[in-house]
């Protein structure tokens, strides 16, 4: 009769953990800054279909890295556990604590089970208050970890130099447009370079104070997010606009075979 083969509980828990840790690593980075009127969630996600940022209730938002398959079955849970709570009590009872203890709950058993491998996702749940002060961020990992953050939190991809870029330039209390600045250049933010992220390739949602309506999330698109960002949000491709010659020029000869007279107008392309 063979022995089983025996693995010591620390070892187990060490190979799971360094397993999650790699999934998370090989996604692209996520930010999460405090700004004057509510929580900004930025992250570069070039899908215009798989979000890695939404809405969960009324003032509270979801934002994940990781595996698209596994954080979008927690944030469905979390939609349903949100509106049954809403629906049987009250709108105000649906807190992100709340939630956040829920999501701990749920990946801390899966990490601890031996039957399923953890899941390589780590998560924001953003609340906004009726002050600034009032405002939470939870950040939960693999393990079912939960900690309460303040001014900003950046998780996934090269997560430690994004957020020393951000200890160097976030300033509290900032308007909308300069976090923005502030978060969209963390992300481009290397070792080695500083790259600039193509607009249209950027997620960006916040959870905004100043609206009237109970609903606080709205996401920035297209132009909205091109004013925002400023002269960084224009088009680096863009043609130099032409300068004037006021020098005679004789007008271009027609090639052989053409039949081009220099006079008659060109085609656009279509």
């Amino acid at each position: 009769m063979s022995m089983p083969f025996y693995v010591s509980p620390e070892q187990l828990m060490k190979d799971r953990a360094d397993f999650a840790r790699k999934g998370i690593a090989r996604g692209r980075s996520l930010v999460a800054v405090q700004y004057a009127d509510g929580v900004l969630l930025v992250t570069e996600n070039p899908s215009q279909a798989l979000h890695k940022v939404s809405e969960l209730y009324d003032r509270l938002a979801f934002a994940a890295v990781g595996r698209y398959n596994e954080f979008e079955n927690l944030r469905i849970a979390g939609v349903r556990l949100a509106d049954m709570r809403g629906y049987s009590y009250d709108r105000r009872d649906v807190t992100g604590r709340g939630l956040a203890n829920a999501y701990a709950q749920t990946l801390g058993t899966i990490f601890s089970s031996g039957g399923e491998k953890p899941y390589e996702v780590e998560i924001f749940v953003a609340e906004i208050g009726d002050s600034p002060e009032s405002d939470q961020i939870y950040r939960l990992t693999y393990e079912g970890r939960v900690a309460d953050e303040h001014g900003y939190a950046v998780m996934g991809g090269d997560a430690e130099t994004v957020a020393t870029y951000l200890k160097e330039h976030y300033e509290p209390g900032a308007t909308l447009d300069a976090a923005l600045r502030v978060a969209v250049a963390a992300l481009g933010h290397t070792s080695s370079e500083d790259r600039v992220i193509p607009v249209e390739d950027l997620e960006v949602a916040v959870l905004d104070r100043t609206r009237v309506q109970p609903r606080k999330f709205r996401r920035l698109l297209g132009e909205r997010l091109g004013a925002l960002l400023g002269e960084r949000g224009r088009p680096q491709h863009a043609a130099p606009e032409a300068t004037a010659d006021t020098s005679p020029q004789a007008p271009p000869e027609a090639e052989p075979g053409s039949d081009d007279d220099g006079d008659a107008p060109i085609a656009p392309p279509v």
